[in-house]
């Protein structure tokens, strides 16, 4: 694998996962940032470093790569990745419009290849067990309550927890000016992980109403979503609010309930779940808690057994619909239909 993009997911989150992913060789990584680069190849002993992609489209050594560019750069460079023949593990959100994802289902579904979103919550242990018990103990699914909290604590937190991160200073200084439109952006960035959890476990969303506030750097949404199965329930995404992070779903069914409180990825902890059913609680014990790293190696078993990437290019583009009809929804005030 290449990695393409050396900023802090890549330096937090990938390329931790990838030293210790099993089945799974990284052998060069890519930015525009030379010192950057440079910086984090010789931390992870890695004889190819360098500035241009275009010199992994030519690799033939290079299988997939993981694409942890911003935002703006996942289509082009997923786009160019799988016409030279790589797989592509992109970041969430898959691309910045819906269009964008369209053409990207459509180039995957021609050149056969595997396109995985980095939605890793899917891997996390706690959320896996929790879809097998809504499948199989919940019975029919009636309401539910999701939230996504970023907590103005955050920052601590991440000090705490993170390596230290290369960064070029003029590089962070140009991406902030992409970032201006933040109520856009927070709700790319954050809804892209919400929005993809409760499609997984409840599948998928038939209308949505919204409302929006901003209040300085607060930004808060709150959605009601009502899911193909008739299901209703409640969204909540709120951006550097006083406090700590938070995030998490409760869903009530006509045979028990479920409660799964999802930690901050970077304690590398799987989701703690509560569930009830027929008279009986439950609670699973859960050991394997790195889903960055089972993200890449279920990635890696699909490329080798050729089976399908979990979560899928068509997932990306359901995600991405669901943020632009939250858009809608709140420009225009009323719901909005899927």
């Amino acid at each position: 694998m290449a990695l393409i993009g050396c900023g802090r997911i890549a330096q937090v989150a990938h390329l931790p996962a990838l030293e210790k992913a099993d089945g799974v060789e990284l052998v060069s990584v890519c930015d525009p940032s030379a010192e950057v680069a440079r910086g984090v190849a010789r931390r992870y002993n890695l004889a190819m470093a360098g500035t241009d992609p275009a010199d992994i489209w030519g690799d033939d050594s290079v299988e997939a790569v993981i694409v942890a560019a911003p935002d703006r750069f996942h289509y082009a460079l997923a786009t160019d990745a799988l016409k030279a023949g790589k797989h592509v593990l992109v970041e969430k959100p898959l691309a910045s419009t819906v269009r964008e994802a369209e053409a990207l289902v459509e180039l995957v579904a021609r050149t056969g290849l595997k396109l995985q979103v980095g939605a890793m919550k899917r891997h996390d242990q706690g959320l896996q067990f929790a879809r097998r018990f809504l499948a199989e103990r919940l019975g029919e699914a009636r309401t539910f309550n999701a939230w996504y909290r970023i907590g103005d604590l955050r920052p601590g937190i991440e000090a705490t927890l993170f390596p230290h991160v290369y960064a070029d200073a003029a590089a962070l200084q140009h991406e902030a000016g992409f970032k201006a439109d933040r109520g856009r952006y927070l709700l790319a960035t954050h809804g892209a992980h919400i929005f993809d959890t409760v499609r997984f476990l409840l599948g998928e969303v038939a209308s949505v109403v919204a409302r929006h506030r901003a209040d300085g750097r607060d930004q808060a949404w709150q959605i009601l979503m009502t899911t193909a199965t008739g299901a209703i329930g409640t969204v909540s995404i709120t951006v550097d609010v006083p406090g700590l992070p938070a995030e998490g779903v409760e869903v009530f069914g006509a045979n028990g309930w479920l409660r799964a409180d999802i930690p901050f990825p970077f304690h590398r902890q799987a989701s703690a779940v509560h569930a009830y059913a027929d008279g009986e609680v439950i609670t699973p014990v859960l050991t394997d808690g790195d889903a960055y790293e089972r993200q890449i190696e279920a990635f890696a078993r699909s490329i080798r057994a050729d089976g399908l990437p979990v979560p899928d290019v068509r997932d990306g583009l359901a995600a991405l619909r669901l943020i632009e009809s939250t858009v809608k929804a709140v420009e225009t005030g009323g719901e909005v239909r899927l």
